[in-house]
Order: structure tokens, then C-alpha cells, then sequence
């Protein structure tokens, strides 16, 4: 069987794979001005135009909330999602665009959570992120206000984290417990080096992956995917359950 799955998996990388399966896009930085994503409205709607390209439907755009560097609030998000969704209507791009957050674990979250000021999507998911550098404290804190708020957390970008890296066990605790996990897709072509790439096809060879994401920032990131669209491991996401899709209408 060995023998016979990586040659059927030769063959399938042979064809690009079609990005349109996704349907969905959740985690992006689109939106003009307001983090390290999209610098001007014309750039939004250059990326945009991509990903329509590309064959997605529908883009959830996900702009940093991280109290020492973007204080974004909700109200500065959905202002901007109207502005782009004004532009994408003016240029005709037949795509559904709505808006939420990337909420970085910080001394502030816990009470956005508890005062019900987070954004959502989907099935009342919030997307969070931590620290690179280290793991960070009362993270059990954190989930248990996620659960008693009626919150479903998804964890962003699971095989960046370093710390994680050596304890692949980390994330069966975590989605046990309800976590979601998300995957870049620019992981799986060693964009953020050979660490990450090899975390994250381990993530796609035990299945421990619920939703996928470009964490696209700027439209080299959608042009990285293209040039890699025949790696074996983006058709092998194809037999994973993924929620994208779920994300849709």
C-alpha cells in the first residue's frame, strides 16, 4: 500500500491543484491601513481579485487585534470591510467578503471575551493566536472563558508555534478539549522555513487539521501558492474533513 499511495500521490501532483475546493478563505489580512496586511485599498482589491482568480467564493478577512501594536476594534473593522465591499462592487468581482478578527493572546482578551466584544464567524468561531517566542501562561484561562461564553476557539497557524514542535501530543490535547486548528497553506511550501514545513505536513498526514487559511498579507503570498499549487501535500488535503467549505452562503 505504501508503494501504490505515493505513486497515486506522483500522479496527483502532477495536476495543479484547484484551490477552489476551499470555497472559503478564513484568515487574511486584506483590509486597508489597519495592520500588517493591505497597505492601501487598491492593494486589497489586487489580492482580492486573486483569490477570485483562484477560485474562491467567499473570504473571511481576519486584521490583527493586538493591544501594544494594532488596536483594532470592531467598529474600525466592519468600517473598513464596508469600504472594501464598496470597491469590490464597483469593479464587479463576484466574491462574499465579511470580516472578523486575529486575536493575539494578551492581557486584554480574556475580558473582550467575558464582555462579549469579539468577533465572530461561521459557527461563533473566534480565531486567536499566541506568541512565537514562548508559550504563554493561563492559556487554560483563556479556553475556559472561550467555552463558557459560548465561544468556538480556532487556533491560528498551530505549526508555527516552535514550542509545539516537539511535543506533537500539544495538539490532540487541544482539539480534545474543542479547539479548532488551522493550518497557513504557505506552511506547506516552507515559506516560513523547513521547521514549520515539516510541522505542518506532519498536521496533514495525522489529520489534525480543521480549517486552512492563506494568512495572506500581501498578494506574493497568493502567487507562492500557485507556483507550489502541484505539491503532493496540498492534494492530500482533499481527504481531510476541512470546515471551509462549511463557511460558505
Amino acid at each position: 500500500m505504501g508503494f501504490l499511495s505515493n505513486l497515486f500521490s506522483t500522479k496527483q501532483a502532477k495536476e495543479p491543484f484547484d484551490f477552489s475546493l476551499f470555497g472559503a478563505d478564513m484568515h487574511s489580512h486584506l483590509l486597508p491601513g489597519i495592520d500588517d496586511g493591505a497597505k492601501s485599498i487598491d492593494q486589497s482589491i489586487g489580492m482580492i481579485y486573486k483569490f477570485h482568480e483562484m477560485g474562491y467564493r467567499k473570504l473571511i478577512m481576519t486584521p490583527h487585534i493586538m493591544e501594544d501594536f494594532y488596536k483594532n476594534t470592531p467598529e474600525i473593522i466592519l468600517e473598513k470591510l464596508d469600504l472594501v465591499r464598496e470597491e469590490v462592487k464597483k469593479y464587479g468581482i463576484d466574491i462574499e467578503l465579511e470580516a472578523a478578527a486575529e486575536y493575539y493572546f494578551d492581557e486584554t482578551l480574556v475580558q473582550k471575551i467575558k464582555n462579549k466584544e469579539v468577533l465572530t464567524f461561521g459557527d461563533n468561531y473566534v480565531l486567536f493566536e499566541y506568541a512565537f517566542g514562548q508559550e504563554p501562561q493561563q492559556i487554560s484561562s483563556l479556553l475556559f472563558e472561550f467555552k463558557v461564553n459560548g465561544y468556538k476557539p480556532i487556533l491560528a497557524h498551530y505549526e508555527r508555534y516552535p514550542y509545539y514542535h516537539n511535543n506533537p501530543e500539544k495538539i490532540r490535547e487541544y482539539r480534545d478539549n474543542g479547539i479548532l486548528i488551522q493550518m497557513n497553506l504557505l506552511s506547506l511550501t516552507g515559506h516560513y522555513g523547513p521547521g514549520v514545513e515539516k510541522m505542518a505536513k506532519y498536521l496533514v498526514d495525522n489529520a489534525l487539521i480543521d480549517l486552512v487559511g492563506s494568512d495572506c498579507h500581501r498578494i506574493e503570498h497568493l502567487q507562492i501558492l500557485e507556483n507550489n499549487a502541484k505539491n503532493p501535500y496540498f492534494h492530500k488535503l482533499k481527504d481531510l474533513k476541512l470546515l471551509n467549505s462549511s463557511l460558505l452562503g
